[in-house]
């Protein structure tokens, strides 16, 4: 829609921004800086129709005729149009006044409402001549439909308070899209009870449009879920061309002509102000950090009924006095001939273009021409008396009787007093009748019912633009600056007033600004019965720095439209606006970013990153395809080495950072992923390569390397890995000072394993090849289904660990017998499962030890065969247990699962305190019988404790004595008080060493706390004291199987 009649705005430029000086080639600005070459002038009209159906029936068939076709207008009841009605068509009115078929139409038309014509509704006089038909500018000729409707459901029903109808809205947008011309898109569809509101744009506009954001607010009454949406608004934001944002506010405001109606009006529109929120601007992909509120936009369009009224007359006088205009009974000099003006004279219509480009008035004239370059020679000048009378000046004309009307309007007094629609807003001129009320069926028969409600503008359309907030904002600071400057004058006093030659001297009347911005109590803010603003172009500048301009081109009602007690109205504009072309943006934008690549690539720092390939078939890869671990298992290392090098002009100094989208990830698991730089003179093969650092500097033709390496460790990491709901999959961030980032993608391929899964899931796998076997046999990870078969009454790999442990306790206690330098650390209780106890943690080949067992249990290997013989036994028994503590702390369900912690804490809630033997056997029992009802986890619990008494009985044995005297005391406090009497029992020579008794309780309660929490699922506490009881509790369950009868 390009309009070649208007000089392109593209020249206009936002203010400048200072920026910084890294800024100075930001792609944005300079993209921008470039802006006459694709943003290209359009023009467009905007059609912005408004109506009260009233809930009555029918309604939608009407839609079509007035809001798409620009029927039901009727000149006579419209003091601007019956004066163009004398005229030819212009570019928003088109007028015929000798169309039979249309005047057939007409009459048709008003025919069809089924209800019989009143006095004012039929045109009785003007028989046997013909009307002329005014139609306004519809169809394909208009850019963009704004419809706003109220009460499309009955108000009076109280559900209809609370729910949308789908029902209704589909009614009207199927009426509305009907009358369309092909090709129009629906842009904006919202409903809040009552209220609807319906945008559509004609093909070469929708696809311009953007960042559509559609919101309601409710203003009705307020109950449990707010203020009900039988009041209200609707409002919707769309950014056309990328430049201009639009914003249209349907709305129906409080009812009633009292003043307290009115109050709750004002309150409304004040509540629909702050409450209205749009979605943030997405420019190019980036987001704005706030959404836009009204008042952000460029233009915007207030529409609905506002429900305001006329003060102060008497309604039955306004009625009486607008019946004879409707009757054309008004001017009672003149004879009635059917007519409202006469046929002689001329009309100068507002300024149209011409086809030559000037911009003169359009005229039109029933005389004979007087211009001089005329035919006829004998033609005088005509007698000014003959001319049509301005409606404004003729005091029996309708505009004359609307001028008198319009100071008592409601809106008018409410945006003088600042309590309304003040902030700018601006109206047409006022031309036709009262929209409101109408008997349902009529043509300029208002409210003949027994309340005969007094005629009024409820219906209304406003506009407003950037400039004119503006405006507003900066008449009230003027305002505040002037009440301020008074206070200081009257604080001086005014005697001292006299004295101050600036109170004299200084005024100057360029930048008194009182004239241009009065305040809300001066005369400006009265009606103006002969203002015209709306046939004068406004120009804006918008948010974006352009200069758009806008006019209202007609502004109406449609009084043939009969179907509702409201008559519609519509506002006609003509926007003109840079809009972006997208391909010539693309361009620019392509040949910006190169320029800026080419400019910055001269001073950037450069690096080139390569992937050291593991071994000898692996080839070097560059950076930029990523690492491939292969294959990671659980508590396996895997490294790889990448090789940078300074390839540009300047130092470069980089280094890896946090990835953004991990920090965000509200499920991330810990890192698996560590690095660090080192020397590229280092070898491979040296364990001992120290880190340089987390930043590198590079100068020119200068490498580093650096090591990544791959460690899965975390048990719910590892979880989360065999249930594929995790992969081991990440992206290195390098970032370059002043320079690209580079993106490393890492991948590796998981290994299935035993740990961190159930004991549900360990029994169903088959013996002979483990974990790994049945994988690869069902061809996929993830959980084991609980339907497979149960192969095992216990898993394979507990019965696996726990006989080994024990085996390798009596192994270390038979190298302690045979050799000398084998020394078993009895005195650190709770060894070989303490890991404060261990020797060999720190040994150069714990972690390949540990590893070999881990796979050896995945594969169902026999453990103790995949350890040489050359390790000792005891560094075998270490590692061995601790593979055993990281396997029951990996079930997810434990031994004892949450299910059966619930019971045994119920039967023995005291189970952590101190018993003699037999509350211990009772406890024992108890326990037994619970864990009965799992077997599986029975069995697996009794392996357990069984290799706990075989570990106690060779590490910290005891003799016959000593176990009896243990067996009699049960604690080591009551040892300790009672060891004076074994000593005189066994006449001072006893064989009871009171030490080894101590440790092997010691060892005992040790090994029962590390046991307890690894094999019990308890609820968790963070209360430190809850935390401590329930720890207790798991180590009772353990220590009641510790003390037996040691016989």
């Amino acid at each position: 829609m390009s309009a070649t009649n208007r000089d392109p705005s593209v020249t206009s430029e936002p203010e400048p921004i200072d920026e910084p000086a890294s800024n100075l080639h930001s792609l944005s600005r300079a993209v921008l800086a470039r802006k006459s070459e694709y943003v290209r002038p359009h023009r467009i009209r905007i059609k912005v129709g408004t109506w009260n159906v009233a809930g009555c029936p029918g309604t939608d068939k009407d839609l079509a005729s007035w809001f798409i076709d620009g029927k039901g207008v009727e000149p006579h009841l419209d003091a601007k149009l019956a004066r163009m009605s004398l005229s030819e068509s212009n570019e928003t009115i088109e007028i015929n006044r000798y169309d039979e078929d249309t005047s057939k139409e007409n009459a048709r038309h008003g025919s069809d409402s089924g209800v019989p014509e009143e006095p004012g509704s039929s045109d009785e006089s003007t028989q046997g001549k013909k009307e002329p038909n005014v139609r306004l500018l519809g169809g394909e000729k208009i850019g963009l439909y704004v419809l706003g409707l109220q009460e499309i459901v009955n108000l009076n029903i109280v559900t209809q308070t609370f729910y949308s109808d789908p029902d209704a809205i589909a009614k009207w947008q199927d009426a509305l899209q009907a009358a369309l011309p092909k090709g129009y898109s629906l842009i904006a569809s919202e409903q809040l009870v009552g209220l609807l509101l319906l945008i559509y744009a004609s093909p070469e506009v929708a696809e311009t449009i953007s960042n559509e954001s559609t919101v309601s607010v409710g203003t009705g009454v307020y109950g449990l879920l707010g203020y009900w949406g039988n009041k209200g608004a609707i409002s919707s934001r769309i950014l056309l061309g990328e430049t201009t944002r639009l914003v249209f506010t349907n709305c129906h405001l409080a009812s009633g002509h009292d003043q307290a109606s009115l109050d709750r009006r004002c309150w409304d529109y004040n509540r629909i102000m702050t409450q209205t929120k749009f979605a943030p601007i997405n420019s190019g992909g980036i987001v704005e950090n706030e959404g836009e509120k009204l008042g952000d936009e460029d233009f915007a369009f207030w529409l609905g009924d506002l429900n305001f009224r006329l003060d102060g007359l008497p309604g039955e006088d306004i009625r009486r006095l607008l019946m004879l205009h409707t009757r054309g009974e008004y001017d009672v000099s003149k004879k009635h001939t059917g007519e409202i003006f006469s046929d002689d004279g001329v009309i100068v219509l507002r300024n149209n273009d011409d086809d030559d480009g000037t911009n003169t008035p359009g005229m039109i004239s029933r005389e004979a021409s007087f211009d001089k370059g005329s035919s006829d020679e004998d033609t005088d000048l005509p007698d000014p008396d003959d001319f049509v009378p301005d409606p404004h000046d003729d005091p029996a004309s309708l505009q004359a009787t609307l001028n008198s009307l319009l100071p008592h309007d409601q809106l008018k007094r409410m945006i003088k007093e600042r309590k309304a629609f003040h902030e700018g807003w601006l109206e047409g001129p006022i031309t036709f009748l009262p929209t409101y009320k109408y008997d349902v069926g009529t043509v300029g028969l208002f409210d003949s019912s027994e309340k005969q409600r007094a005629p009024s503008w409820c219906d209304r359309i406003l506009f407003r633009t950037r400039t004119d907030v503006s405006q507003y904002e900066k008449k009230c600071q003027d305002e505040i600056e002037a009440k301020k400057k008074d206070e200081e004058m009257k604080k001086m006093g005014v005697d001292k007033a006299a004295d101050d030659e600036n109170v004299l001297f200084d005024y100057d009347p360029a930048t008194d600004s009182s004239s241009d911005n009065p305040a809300y109590n001066d005369a400006n803010y009265e009606y103006d019965e002969y203002d015209e603003a709306g046939d004068t172009v406004e120009q804006v500048v918008t948010k974006e720095g352009y200069i758009d301009k806008i006019q209202l081109d007609i502004y109406t009602s449609h009084q043939r439209i009969m179907s509702s007690d409201h008559k519609p109205i519509v506002a006609m504009f003509t926007l003109d606006y840079d809009a972006v072309v997208p391909e010539l943006k693309a361009k620019v934008h392509a040949e910006v970013a190169r320029e800026l690549d080419r400019a910055e690539n001269e001073g950037r720092p450069g690096i080139t990153v390569i992937v050291d390939g593991k071994g000898s078939d692996k080839n070097i890869v560059d950076g930029s395809e990523g690492v491939d671990f292969g294959e990671v298992g659980f508590l396996r290392k895997e490294t790889r080495t990448l090789t940078i090098a300074n390839t540009g002009g300047v130092p470069a100094k980089f280094g890896f950072i946090e990835n953004p989208t991990m920090q965000d990830d509200a499920t991330q698991h810990p890192t698996w992923l560590k690095f660090k730089f080192i020397s590229s003179q280092a070898s491979n093969d040296d364990e001992a390569q120290s880190a340089l650092g987390d930043e590198i500097t590079l100068e020119p033709g200068e490498t580093v390397n650096a090591v990544i390496e791959a460690y899965v460790h975390d048990l719910a990491h590892v979880r989360a890995l065999n249930e594929e709901s995790a992969q081991l999959e990440d992206v290195l961030i390098l970032r370059v000072i002043d320079g690209r980032d580079h993106f490393i993608p890492i991948r590796a391929t998981w290994i299935a394993t035993c740990f961190g899964r159930s004991l549900e899931e360990l029994i169903r796998v088959p013996r002979g090849g483990g974990i790994r076997a049945l994988v690869e046999k069902r061809q996929k990870g993830g959980s084991i289904p609980y339907t497979l078969d149960v192969h095992k009454s216990s898993p394979s790999e507990l019965y696996q660990l726990t006989e080994a442990v024990a085996t390798l306790a009596e192994r270390v206690i038979a190298d302690e017998n045979m050799l000398e330098e084998v020394k078993v650390p009895r005195d650190r209780p709770g060894w070989p499962f303490d890991s404060e106890t261990w020797q060999a943690a720190d040994t150069e080949d714990h972690d390949r030890l540990r590893a070999v067992i881990i796979e050896a249990l995945e594969e169902d290997k026999p453990v103790l065969e995949t350890i040489g013989a050359d390790v000792p036994a005891l560094k075998r028994l270490e590692i061995v247990s601790e593979v055993l503590l990281l396997f029951l702390r990996s079930m997810p369900d434990g031994i004892i699962t949450t299910t059966l912690w619930a019971k045994i804490e119920q039967t023995l809630p005291n189970i952590g305190s101190g018993k003699t033997l037999a509350e211990a056997e009772d406890a024992k029992t108890a326990i037994l019988d619970i864990l009965a009802t799992a077997p599986y986890y029975n069995i697996s619990f009794v392996f357990l404790m069984s290799m706990l008494t075989r570990v106690a009985n060779e590490l910290v044995s005891l003799n016959k004595e000593e176990f009896e005297a243990l067996r009699k005391t049960g604690s080591a406090a009551s040892l300790g008080k009672r060891s004076l009497s074994f000593r005189r029992s066994t006449g001072g020579s006893s064989s009871i060493d009171l030490a080894a008794i101590q440790r092997r309780l010691a060892w005992e309660k040790k090994a029962a706390e590390i046991f307890g929490v690894a094999i019990c699922r308890a609820p968790t506490s963070t209360n430190a004291k809850e935390k401590k009881a329930i720890e207790d509790k798991m180590r009772g369950i353990v220590e009641v199987f510790l003390r037996q009868d040691r016989t």
